[in-house]
C-alpha cells in the first residue's frame, strides 16, 4: 500500500527569518506600547496610546513651537570653562566633550528670537539631553542676555525648560550665581510690562525651577511632566512618609495653583499664538 512506502520522517524546511533593521520601533517607557518611529514623528513625540510626552530636543521643540525657518540663534559663540578644574570619576571636560558629541550642541540652552504664527518673540530653551540641562554659568548668560535682548527691543519671552539637573554642580557658586542672575533680567522685563511665558517640560527640576522657569507671567505644563525641587524619593527618605500619588506631576501642581494651564504638545503652538494676541 502507498501509505506503507511514504519514508519514515518528513523533512520540513525551515525558512531564515527575515532580519528587520533596527531604529524602527521605540517602546514606550510609560506603557510599553511598541511604536513605529514614523508615527510617533508625525504624532509629534506622544505616545498614541497613553499619551507619554517623549522628551524633545531643541532642534524638534523649535519646528513644533516656531514657524518654519524663522528662528534666528543668538549668543552662540559662549563656550563653558572649566573654573573649578572639576575630577571625579569623569572630569568636567570629558563629560562636556561627550555630551556634545551626543546632542550636536555646544551646551544646554539655545536662545535667539523667531516668529508664533507670524508675532516675534525672544525665545529661549533648555535641553535635558545635556547634562541634565543643568544650568551653569553659560546657560544663564544666555537665559540673561536673550531676556536683556527681549526688553531692549520690547518683545515677548518664551523659555521652554527642559532640565532635571538644577545647578551645575562642576562650577559650584559659579552656578548658583545664575539663579540670582536669570531672575534679575526678568524682574527689569517685567517693569517695562513686557510678557513671559514658562513653558515647563518633563523634568524641570531644582534650580531652574527655583528661578526663571517659575516666574513667567503665564506658567504652562505638558501632561504628567516632573516639576519640583527636589525629587519625589529624596523628599521620602527625608520626612519618612509616602506622597500623594502623581505627587510633582503637572496635573498634581495645577491643582494646588504652582502652574496655570496644562497643554498637550500638539495645542502648544496655537496656545501660544492665543496669548500673545491678548496679552503682548
Amino acid at each position: 500500500m502507498a501509505l506503507f512506502r511514504k519514508p519514515k520522517y518528513t523533512k520540513v524546511t525551515v525558512s531564515k527569518k527575515r532580519d528587520i533593521p533596527g531604529g524602527l520601533w521605540t517602546k514606550c517607557t510609560d506603557c510599553g506600547e511598541i511604536i513605529y518611529n514614523k508615527k510617533l514623528e508625525e504624532n509629534l513625540h506622544v505616545c498614541p496610546k497613553c499619551n507619554f510626552h517623549f522628551t524633545l530636543g531643541i532642534k524638534q521643540r523649535i519646528e513644533c513651537l516656531l514657524d518654519k525657518g524663522s528662528f534666528k540663534e543668538y549668543y552662540d559663540d559662549l563656550e563653558t570653562l572649566d573654573p573649578l578644574n572639576f575630577k571625579g570619576p569623569k572630569t568636567y571636560l570629558e563629560k562636556l566633550k561627550k555630551d556634545r558629541e551626543l546632542t550636536g550642541l555646544r551646551e544646554a540652552a539655545l536662545v535667539g528670537s523667531g516668529l508664533v504664527n507670524k508675532k516675534k518673540v525672544a525665545f529661549g530653551l533648555t535641553d535635558s539631553r545635556f547634562i541634565m540641562g543643568s544650568m551653569g554659568s553659560v546657560v544663564g548668560e544666555k537665559i540673561t542676555r536673550i531676556t536683556e535682548f527681549a526688553t531692549e527691543n520690547k518683545l515677548p519671552v518664551i523659555i521652554v525648560s527642559g532640565s532635571g539637573g538644577g545647578a551645575r554642580m562642576y562650577e559650584g557658586l559659579l552656578s548658583l550665581m545664575q539663579m540670582a542672575k536669570t531672575s534679575a533680567a526678568l524682574a527689569r522685563h517685567a517693569e517695562k510690562k513686557l510678557l513671559f511665558i514658562s513653558i515647563l517640560t518633563n523634568p524641570t527640576m531644582a534650580g531652574v525651577l527655583a528661578s526663571f522657569a517659575s516666574l513667567g507671567d503665564i506658567i504652562m505644563a505638558e501632561p504628567r511632566a516632573l516639576i519640583g525641587f527636589t525629587g519625589p524619593r529624596v523628599i521620602e527618605q527625608t520626612i519618612r512618609q509616602k506622597l500623594p500619588e502623581n505627587f510633582q506631576k503637572s496635573e498634581f501642581l495645577l491643582e494646588h495653583g504652582l502652574i496655570d494651564l496644562i497643554v498637550p504638545r500638539k495645542d502648544l503652538r496655537e496656545t501660544l499664538s492665543t496669548l500673545l494676541g491678548y496679552l503682548s
